[in-house]
């Protein structure tokens, strides 16, 4: 017995890293040193702009995170090319809650058994994720799992590494009462709350506005790198949150200080009714979880919304008015709002046109109060919310 009757296939790793080797040109840094295929990708700090000896304490911050049950809906649809940028969105945009420029990214796969054309597709979208981030993709690992993972399931992680100036790092510390909030326009669903969309959108042929709604559902995270490091250079960005697993109620305050004693010093107020356009994906995805819910608004619709627009426009109607459905879905989703900043009330509406001039439509949707309880917490001025 061999390996390859063990069920692990060298020669096809072998194959997966020459394509791997092709598409780290594509994120190709001038700091990084060598190619793939070394014990370690190296990088070297002296090239990177406003590091080294432009910096007076250089400040390494790393981030890593996966793409989750999304991945099910790239194999069902046999669609793998947008995965990867997920995988490095959900890295980076984490690191630019900092402040932190992001520097170079590492990817882990991990399958029973490996087909080098399919990697190749994973990573790609990793290289033009990194390629839009300005980082170096230096490479990652390879997994080939045999009898662990089911048979032509992939799972992918990554891991980031940015840099920031000690004393410009965005840590909360300068969030005041009365400062705005202001959101960030998501891409999509982005790459949270999958293996809940996952039953209550059984069918990924389902029509959506003329296209599959799975197509939608893969619609990659948005990467606000290049954006926001722009604005930081224009306007002071006093806090930041990524809004990924937990949604607004459990995102939003990790941005505000921690008080010595425990708990935060703020709680964040949702103006309302919402002050941006919720994507009608989310109406789609509402209607799912309401769909069979006892004792519902659902039970009373449920002869007009089984799939497609009839379910859209009834989830919309629940989005008003079950404010339990509501509520769970801001603690679940981005619901069309993928990043979240704090400015002086001052700065509000320069950042905003900044954003917009550079592509990315923004909104000011709420503020920072004094804390009413021990903990932060977020409250919505709609009622439904």
């Amino acid at each position: 017995m061999d390996y390859q009757d063990a069920g692990v296939h060298i020669e096809e790793g072998y194959r997966a890293v020459e394509k791997y080797r092709e598409l780290a040109r594509l994120a190709w840094s001038p700091s990084a040193i060598g190619g793939i295929g070394a014990f370690a990708g190296l990088f070297s700090l002296k090239t990177v702009p406003q590091a080294g000896e432009g910096m007076e304490e250089p400040v390494l911050l790393a981030g890593a995170d996966g793409v989750g049950t999304k991945l099910d809906i790239a194999f069902r649809l046999k669609k793998y090319d947008t995965v990867g940028i997920d995988c490095v969105a959900m890295c980076a945009n984490d690191l630019l809650c900092h402040g932190a420029r992001p520097l170079f990214f590492l990817d882990y796969l991990a399958c029973s058994s490996l087909d080098a054309a399919i990697a190749a597709e994973l990573v790609k979208g990793a290289a033009l994720g990194c390629r839009e981030s300005g980082m170096a993709l230096l490479g990652g690992e390879t997994a080939e799992m045999p009898g662990f993972y089911k048979e032509g399931v992939y799972d992918m992680a990554g891991f980031a590494v940015g840099i920031a100036e000690r004393k410009n790092l965005i840590d909360g510390s300068a969030v005041h009462a009365g400062d705005v909030l202001v959101g960030l326009a998501a891409s999509g669903v982005h790459s949270n709350g999958f293996s809940l969309i996952r039953k209550a959108i059984p069918d990924l042929q389902e029509d959506f506005g003329g296209m599959p709604i799975g197509y939608a559902l893969l619609e990659p995270t948005r990467l606000y790198v290049k954006p926001l490091l722009g604005l930081l250079e224009e306007v002071p960005i006093r806090g930041a949150a990524h809004i990924t697993g937990g949604g607004f109620y459990e995102n939003i305050p990790r941005m505000f200080p921690q008080l010595p004693q425990g708990g935060a010093a703020f709680d964040a107020v949702i103006a309302g009714p919402a002050p941006w356009p919720i994507p009608p994906i989310f109406a789609r995805i509402a209607a799912g979880m309401a769909d069979g819910k006892a004792d519902s608004m659902a039970d009373s619709m449920a002869d007009s919304w089984t799939s497609g627009a009839k379910a859209q426009r009834a989830g919309a109607a629940l989005l008003q008015e079950d404010r339990e459905l509501r509520r769970a879905m801001f603690n679940t989703f981005n619901m069309g709002i993928g990043f979240v900043l704090a400015l002086a009330p001052e700065d509000c509406g320069r950042a905003v046109a900044y954003l917009e001039a550079h592509e990315v439509p923004a909104w000011p949707i709420g503020r920072v109060e004094a804390v009413r309880g021990k903990r932060g917490a977020v409250y919505f001025e709609d009622p439904a919310g």
